[in-house]
């Protein structure tokens, strides 16, 4: 029998400033930036744009895409949002029960979100909240979404008429993000990296 091949799991807080790629024809900042040496066929699985940060998965174990976005039961992700100006009552309501939003091929989407609340202390669900921008009107959002349209969040807060100042991603699933600095690596085994995103190995 062949050997079995051994994988290798990562979680990181991808900063922003970076995009969620090894390779780039832009001259952008990339993952193989960071302070790591990761293996030879390293990617990330789903993706954060260049300007928002937090938790992004890296393997080297091809099948977990499919198994995650192409499971049964949807995977929640929870993003940390600060967005300008506050947003009145009306407007939360509006977030709340769904808002259009356009995609591909110019079609509108109704999204909504698993949950979302307004947040008082951003700073107790992540130490490096703390924005220059805080002195000026603005508002932190906690959203959770199992939908995951191309930029949906920063569309989601524009369609509601509210420019998006910061987008952490703190959770996939039961995998968080917790206080990993800007840039910090970890790696997981791989029983409990199956385990937090809940996917089972094929058999």
């Amino acid at each position: 029998m062949p050997a079995q091949l051994s994988y290798r799991y990562f979680i990181i807080n991808k900063p922003a400033g970076i995009v969620s790629q090894f390779v780039s024809t832009h001259a952008v900042g990339l993952l193989g930036n960071l302070n790591f040496d990761f293996p030879e066929g390293t990617h990330a699985v789903g993706r954060l744009d260049k300007d928002s940060e937090g938790l992004l998965i890296l393997t080297t174990d091809k099948r977990v895409t499919r198994l995650l976005f192409l499971a049964t039961q949807p995977h929640k992700r929870s993003y940390l949002v600060m967005v300008q100006n506050k947003i009145t009552p009306e407007t939360f309501s509006k977030l709340k029960e769904g808002i259009p939003i356009r995609i591909k091929d110019g079609e509108y989407y109704t999204a909504k979100p698993t949950s979302i609340e307004i947040v008082e202390k951003p700073e107790a669900l992540y130490k490096f909240a703390t924005d220059r921008r805080d002195a000026y009107p603005h508002t932190w959002l906690l959203i959770t979404l199992t939908e995951g349209k191309y930029r949906q969040v920063r569309k989601m807060v524009l369609a509601a008429k509210h420019r998006c100042q910061r987008l952490i991603r703190l959770s996939i699933s039961n995998m968080y993000l917790n206080n990993m600095y800007p840039g910090e690596v970890k790696e997981l085994e791989k029983q409990e990296f199956f385990a937090l995103l809940g996917i089972r190995e094929p058999e």
